[in-house]
């Protein structure tokens, strides 16, 4: 009963802490429609914000190892060797511990009530005993909400709690006696035998009253939260290739879903590092409307309805509260970012520095004009209608790309030099084009015509400038000979599958291309790790153009690039350290909207009665 995307063994050796820290790849993801905790391969929860993703964390040794705080549990023995597996359809994660002395294991989960995610925060980690016995030691070490705040012991006639800058943190167990305490720190050991079972509880609130839960319903919790995620499980559907790395993309995307708003955070961290040298750490707990727009498309095709609903409905009244320029993300809550403050601890592996906000919220990026048209189009194309609010803010917005898209951006990389940038012209173009499909389909009103010869004129602009004729490949900007993998998503869009792409493709392979590994652009070798989306996009332009058994190669190769738990973060170095928040969105995205297009691009075929044979292969390769 496993849900792995790669060959493991059935025991990991353990990544031993260097200073504090373990490598990025050791974490899985656990979480509750709110907030998410990642906890490490070692047993100890490193991150975890209360209330909610973009809330201060109260455990978080994953940036500041001495101060920042965690939650501990494992064997006593030192040569203990742990595997781990998420329970199949759930994000609910179980680590089996192996020891001399017997088997052990612990299931971790954020847990859910009988009506979905609960008005607080709630950790449950449930110990096992297997065979034989094992001793556990197990430890809860607030932290100093990234230097802000000094933890506090508040002692009650309904048991001890701790207090931090609003938050409030109650431990509730059974039969992890005996307990030791100092100040606002507890820990223990207890003994596990075949049969028993255990259970930790951190339950957590923010400026509200804290509920105590019952140790004795604890179990029942864990079960009901199992149940809770195997029902919406059930509704998920996909059988193409790859379904298993899908299932588990998707899965690790609704752990991104802010259940309160509907906005789809792009990462549940902040500063985790992208590259070694330091510089490149961002905070990515905001919703980018460019990752929900993949989104949609991907819970559209897989048949879930409410998360797409809330999707579409919190980007379209977001946007027209704002009246403005439209931003290329929001907060969770739909406010826009006001600045970004740095923190004063060192960044995992030191590698700092540790900010609280995105400076890129006041750029200009013309392909969110594509991004929020593609959102709609894709609802649309599901069977939906659009209200008339809604349609009078797309009317504007077809309105402003007709306007704007001569305008220089910064670009899909949000790079500070404002440029003519190719993918940024094909995003409006993406944008008139579903605008007038909008239209036709009879769901907004407009001036048709002209979006179509602003569209014609993109056309015309991106052929004459965007092109290199003597260098074969599309560039990134007039001018410039770098190459863009962000052209790839064009393929998919089908602004071009033909030879100009198809020669660009080749080119991205030359020249950016290090194993299955993808940089952003060119020059990116000396700065930053491969993107991880990047591989994706460049395995689905593959298909757009004919080449669907190297789109197979590729898609195989970077599925296996995962975690032992199927997860992946922002980068992957050439070494194969992850690097980058984690999990990150648009890594699960990209491998997502792959396989959906190799997948459409196959069948396609097939109906046609072209490279049927591969159609079948590929499919018949990936059947599990």
């Amino acid at each position: 009963m496993t849900e792995r995307t790669r060959d493991t063994p059935d025991a990991t050796d353990n990544e031993e802490r260097s200073d504090g820290y373990v490598p990025l790849r050791s974490y899985g993801a656990i979480g509750d429609g709110r907030t998410v905790a990642l906890v490490a391969l070692d047993g100890r929860i490193d991150w975890l914000p209360i209330p909610s993703m973009d809330s201060p964390p109260v455990f978080a040794s994953i940036l500041d190892a001495e101060h920042g705080g965690h939650v501990a549990l494992r064997p006593v023995d030192d040569d203990a060797r742990a595997s781990r597996e998420y329970l199949p359809g759930t994000n609910v994660l179980v680590t089996t511990w192996t020891t001399p002395g017997g088997t052990a294991t612990v299931t971790d989960a954020m847990v859910t009530g009988v009506a979905g995610r609960l008005p607080w925060a709630e950790v449950a980690r449930c110990v096992q005993g297997v065979q034989g016995e094992v001793e556990m030691e197990w430890a809860v070490v607030p932290g100093t909400l990234l230097h802000t705040a000094e933890p506090k012991r508040l002692d009650t006639s309904n048991g001890a709690v701790i207090g931090i800058d609003g938050i409030t943190i109650a431990i509730v167990e059974d039969g992890f006696d005996p307990v030791h305490d100092d100040g606002p720190r507890f820990s223990g050991r207890f003994r596990v035998a075949e049969g028993s079972k255990h259970i930790l509880t951190i339950v957590g609130t923010h400026d509200e009253p804290i509920f105590m839960p019952k140790p004795e319903s604890a179990l029942d919790a864990m079960d009901r939260t199992i149940a809770n995620w195997a029902t919406w499980s059930e509704e998920f559907s996909y059988d193409g290739p790859w379904a298993e790395a899908v299932q588990r993309s998707a899965l690790a995307l609704k752990l991104l879903i802010y259940s309160p708003t509907g906005a789809i955070a792009a990462a549940p961290t902040t500063s985790l590092p992208e590259d070694v040298t330091g510089g490149k750490n961002w905070d990515y707990r905001f919703a980018w409307v460019r990752d929900l727009s993949y989104t949609v498309h991907a819970l559209t095709r897989f048949g879930l309805r409410e998360e797409t609903h809330a999707a579409v409905s919190w980007v379209m009244r977001t946007i027209a509260e704002h009246d403005a320029d439209m931003p290329i993300f929001y907060e969770l809550d739909g406010s826009e970012s006001d600045g970004v403050e740095e923190r004063d601890v060192p960044g995992w592996k030191g590698i700092g520095p540790v900010t609280i906000g995105n400076r890129a919220g006041n750029q200009l990026q013309l392909g969110v004009w594509g991004d929020v048209f593609e959102i709609m189009r894709q609802y649309v194309r599901a069977g939906n209608v659009i209200d008339r609010k809604t349609a009078a803010v797309l009317q504007e917005l077809a309105d402003d790309a007709c306007h704007r898209w001569e305008e220089q951006d910064s670009g899909m990389w949000e790079l500070e030099e404002a440029q003519h940038y190719v993918t940024s012209k094909i995003g409006c173009w993406q944008a008139l084009d579903a605008a007038a499909e909008l239209h036709d389909a009879g769901m907004i009103d407009g001036p048709r015509d002209k979006w179509i010869e602003n569209r014609e004129l993109i056309e015309q602009w991106v052929a004459e400038n965007g092109w290199d004729e003597e260098r074969g490949h599309y560039v990134m900007y007039p001018g410039s000979d770098k190459l863009d993998t962000s052209i790839l998503l064009h393929a998919m869009s089908a602004f071009d599958r033909g030879p100009r792409m198809e020669s660009t493709i080749r080119a991205v392979e030359e020249q950016l291309q290090h194993g299955p590994l993808v940089y952003r652009y060119t020059g990116m070798e000396r700065e930053e790790s491969p993107f991880v989306a990047c591989s994706f996009w460049l395995a689905a332009a593959m298909a757009c153009v004919g080449r669907p058994e190297d789109a197979s190669a590729l898609m195989d190769a970077m599925v296996a690039q995962a975690n032992d738990v199927g997860l992946f973060s922002e980068m992957i170095s050439e070494e194969g350290d992850f690097m980058g928040n984690i999990p990150q969105g648009l890594s699960h995205l990209a491998l997502i909207q792959a396989a959906l297009t190799i997948e459409e691009v196959l069948g396609s075929a097939e109906g046609d009665g072209d490279e049927s044979g591969d159609a079948e292969q590929v499919q018949q390769h990936h059947d599990e």
